[in-house]
């Protein structure tokens, strides 16, 4: 017997195919929108997650706030840090895993005649320790090499690709401004970071002491990365350093820091804080043409009672009962919105995994948001098909076999 309804049904959906579509094309939409939304909110949402792993574990990262200068109120850079700064944070603070000061410098590098311009970094092993960077091949920097400032250096993924191809470039004599140096060590590819915004892998990496000396000229330090230990709280430590260094840069209490300190987790979780009532928000706005979708299927069956009252009255003058009626109509109202919460889902995972390969981050298909937005379209079909159901179900029989 359902069988049969569900067959009728379907059969005078396809009496009116176009209006059927025309019907149903809010409810596809909005689920569609639905499910765009949250599919990519969750992508991003893990594509901040897994950026911040890769980064490095319990991250702190350390920056001179920018100052307004005098003239025109333009943002300069504040007084940098030091080297110096960097060893008493790892000598003084406690619960610490690694420190790494860092200087950088955009510069040509250059392997016989191949060329590539990226950034140099210059750090110690505790960049390579705080920010989880993994050697692939060859080594990371001696104690010798560090304090000595040697010209020794190790390649990003991209750069030993742009240089060497498949050649092994460990040994091989690079130039960095003119000056040569020795490749001990090449890192394993990272990749994109969120977005596909920078390549993660461009850079090459030597001592500080030699970028400050060779290359930059001076011993300002950029920013300062440390990484706790596990099991520490980073609160901790983010307190001890601020008071470590309004003291070494005498910063009395009255006056402000001018410095900032950022806990890379914090700073990712508001971001995926942000992600999730973005996509929320627009995930309520989209579920609105639910709404109006489900509004549109009553009109439609309101407009299909009437054009079928001498039908029902036949149906109900040879014995059909009330409830017979009420479930076709209730069927129909839920196979139209059911068949486009199917075409919204297909539609909305397809708009998801475009949009995604072009900002270039993965997306997360979900199988509860999918189901319950197609069970919230079978719904609409009840919800808003119930009405006219009622209204075929309870004609009168004689008054509907005149109507003309």
């Amino acid at each position: 017997m359902w069988w049969q309804t569900i067959l009728l049904s379907f059969r005078e959906i396809r009496k009116n195919i176009m209006r059927s579509i025309l019907t149903i094309l809010g409810i596809v939409i909005g689920v569609a929108a639905v499910i765009t939304m949250v599919t990519l909110g969750t992508g991003a949402t893990a594509s901040v997650t897994s950026e911040v792993e890769a980064m490095g574990s319990n991250l702190i990262q350390l920056e001179p706030e920018k100052e307004e200068s005098s003239e025109g109120g333009v943002e300069i850079e504040g007084e940098p840090f030091d080297y110096s700064d960097a060893v008493a944070i790892e000598r003084e603070i406690t619960g610490i895993a690694a420190v790494a000061p860092i200087a950088e410098a955009g510069t040509q590098a250059i392997y016989g005649n191949q060329n590539r311009q990226t950034n140099v970094y210059g750090s110690t092993n505790g960049y390579i320790t705080s920010q989880n960077w993994v050697i692939s091949t060859g080594r990371s920097f001696t104690d010798a090499e560090s304090r000595a400032g040697s010209s020794v250096c190790l390649l990003g993924a991209t750069v030993q690709d742009k240089l060497f191809g498949t050649q092994d470039p460990i040994g091989s004599i690079i130039r960095l401004k003119n000056i040569s140096f020795k490749v001990i060590g090449v890192f394993e590819s990272k990749g994109s970071s969120v977005f596909g915004r920078m390549d993660r892998d461009d850079f090459i990496l030597i001592p500080i002491r030699t970028l400050q000396r060779r290359i930059v000229g001076n011993n300002d330090v950029k920013n300062i990365v440390v990484s706790a230990k596990n099991g520490v709280k980073t609160e901790n430590v983010i307190s001890d350093i601020e008071v470590l260094m309004r003291e070494r840069r005498g910063i009395t209490d009255e006056k402000d820091d001018d410095f900032s300190v950022m806990d890379m987790k914090e700073l990712a979780s508001r971001v995926t804080n942000i992600t999730g009532t973005l996509t929320a928000l627009l995930s309520a706005i989209a579920g609105i043409s639910l709404l109006v979708g489900g509004i549109g299927i009553m009109n439609i069956m309101l407009v299909s009672v009437t054009e079928r009252t001498r039908e029902i009255g036949i149906r109900l003058a040879i014995g059909a009962l009330e409830r017979d009626v009420l479930k076709q109509f209730l069927l129909e109202a839920m196979v139209l919105t059911s068949s486009g919460g199917l075409m919204g889902i297909t539609f909305g995972l397809s708009a998801a995994a475009i949009i995604s390969h072009f900002l270039n981050f993965s997306i997360v298909f979900s199988p509860g948001i999918i189901i319950l937005a197609f069970l919230f379209s079978a719904g609409v079909g009840i919800i808003f098909g119930f009405f006219p159901a009622r209204k075929a179900a309870m004609l009168d029989p004689i008054e509907a076999l005149r109507h003309e």
